[in-house]
């Protein structure tokens, strides 16, 4: 039996994608990526890093194990395949538009063909869209028709906290951004397909699940119900009152996508049920800047948004953003209203990158005529990072002396060694728990210390 290995980058969506073509491959035994007979590598493209590593890694898994074939899925695989067809290793390029058919794919790789599925799959033959590159296969086109893993089975299992992806693709056009042509536009996963998985979830033992998405808040504005128009708070009140589900948490949600009836269920079901955590996606406290970002909130918006979550949720929220540097044209004076901002709000963590100019998105062209040269932006950054440290650590300090809702993950084993267990709080907060406890486990923890690396140390309370 072909053995298989999956090497996931990027997003917790793209995550999620991964973890699924995971759970259509089970049949197949898992092995080491420089083991594996078939190595499928799920990429990012978010920027030209992401794309440089992703490369980087298929050359070195074609190095260290020339006779594995590797297929190239993704953004990256949906944003230029045939860069990717020409890397030596690579037998099938699979853009976000047929993500779906990753897993028939392999297996059929693992049966020595491509395009000759085995009955237990759909004939995917005739949905070659773009043909062969260096007489590799190629499917990706621009109408996603074939991009939703819909039947995935969640259970607790590498993954202690699974990501549920429940909407796709995004139709925000922020300048900078090559989602929208990447991942197409906005899709969301019907209301009932999502309480089945839920429900299989938690039949499996699950305690903690994560609903994630693309543009998460966007989720059942492409659905219509006899209820009128579906709703990510509708959503998920429905997984609180139809399914036993011990805790939801929810991934990113943009600014303005925090409405009055989302931010109603942390106060009635936070913290027992629902994560006190929210992440924000920021990018920049300026306005002007936001402006060019096309981004469709200021930062007053933003700030009125993170009070009334803290109203909601109390003052043990953790808040986190993104934010970005270097942005085409963002001088000094623009950075520094940024970093006023930042300092004002509470942050918990703070996700800092430089901006990198993707081809096809308006940022490209910015790029061209008013770059922010590249010293400027290395030292924002290092302003940045220590704002951001100094945030962390005077979040997380805050709980020392607390109990807190957590649950238990899959331990590392130097952690192990130390005869720790690691833990997620309800809040978010990574926690080293004195003795060894199975993943999947909820428990109250009293936090006893706080490190230079932002982890909190402490024991199960009883």
């Amino acid at each position: 039996m072909a053995g298989f290995h999956i090497e996931h980058f990027g997003c917790r969506a793209a995550r999620a994608d991964g973890e699924a073509i995971a759970g259509h491959l089970q049949a197949l035994a898992e092995r080491q990526p420089f083991a594996a007979d078939i190595v499928v590598v799920n990429t990012c493209s978010v920027t030209a890093e992401a794309d440089r590593v992703a490369r980087a890694f298929i050359r070195r898994a074609h190095r260290r194990n020339p006779a594995a074939r590797i297929v190239v899925t993704g953004c990256y695989a949906q944003r230029a395949p045939q860069e990717l067809a020409g890397l030596p290793g690579v037998a099938a390029v699979v853009g976000n538009s047929h993500k779906a058919l990753v897993p028939e794919i392999v297996f059929n790789l693992a049966h020595g063909s491509v395009t000759n599925p085995p009955p237990a799959f759909l004939s995917v033959a005739s949905l070659l869209s773009a043909g062969t590159a260096h007489n590799v296969p190629v499917w990706a086109d621009d109408k996603f028709a074939h991009s939703f893993l819909e039947d995935l089975q969640l259970a607790p299992g590498v993954q202690t906290r699974p990501n549920l992806k429940i909407q796709e693709g995004c139709s925000n056009r922020c300048t900078f951004c090559v989602i929208p042509l990447t991942r197409g536009p906005s899709r969301s996963l019907p209301r009932a397909v999502v309480l089945r998985h839920v429900e299989e979830f938690v039949a499996f033992g699950g305690k903690e699940l994560v609903l994630s998405g693309i543009n998460l808040g966007r989720w059942g504005r492409d659905l219509s119900s006899g209820r009128g128009r579906e709703s990510l708070a509708g959503l998920v009140r429905d997984i609180f009152t139809q399914t036993a589900l011990p805790r939801l948490r929810l991934s990113s949600i943009e600014p303005m996508d925090w409405d009055s009836d989302l931010i109603e269920l942390l106060c009635e079901f936070g913290p027992q049920r629902l994560a006190r955590h929210a992440h924000l996606p920021l990018q920049s406290g300026c306005d002007a800047v936001l402006r060019r970002m096309h981004r469709r909130y200021r930062p007053w918006h933003y700030a009125e948004k993170v009070s009334a979550l803290i109203s909601a949720a109390g003052p043990d929220l953790t808040l986190g953003a993104d934010v970005m540097v270097g942005f085409p044209g963002e001088s000094d004076r623009e950075f520094d209203e940024t970093i006023a901002f930042l300092r004002k709000l509470p942050f918990g963590y703070l996700h800092q990158f430089p901006f990198s100019p993707r081809p096809g998105t308006p940022g490209w062209a910015l790029h061209q005529t008013s770059p922010v040269p590249p010293a400027a932006v290395e030292e924002r950054m290092a302003v940045l990072r220590a704002v951001a440290a100094e945030k962390t650590l005077a979040h997380r300090g805050r709980f020392v002396g607390r109990n807190l809702a957590a649950i238990t993950l899959h331990t590392p084993e130097a952690v192990a060694a130390l005869g720790r267990t690691t833990a997620l709080s309800e809040n978010f907060l990574p926690i080293n728990l004195d003795g060894h406890f199975p993943a999947n486990q909820l428990l109250d923890v009293s936090v006893t210390g706080s490190h230079s690396d932002g982890s909190l140390s402490g024991f199960p309370s009883h």
